[in-house]
């Protein structure tokens, strides 16, 4: 089994944290007081894709990170 580097993963932490901030602010914008805002209906659905961005981004990140791993290994060898 193949180890990874510590710092290779941690660099996608800041693009955990920011869709689990989404998240939160998502469910905060979802109450009562909101409700009758057009921006927030708008923030509201813009929200899923803001999320799914983010996921495309960390992943080319992590492939990236294994293409310059595989080489690094390649090179080595």
């Amino acid at each position: 089994m193949k180890t990874h580097s510590a710092k290779k993963e941690l660099i996608l932490l800041p693009i955990l944290l920011v869709v689990i901030l989404l998240c939160v602010a998502g469910h905060f914008l979802l109450q009562a007081s909101f409700q009758d805002s057009n921006v927030t209906e708008y923030m509201l659905a813009a929200l899923p894709f803001a999320m799914f961005g983010l996921v495309i981004i960390a992943f080319k990140i992590a492939k990236n990170s294994e293409d310059k791993e595989r080489a690094e290994q390649s090179n080595n060898n």
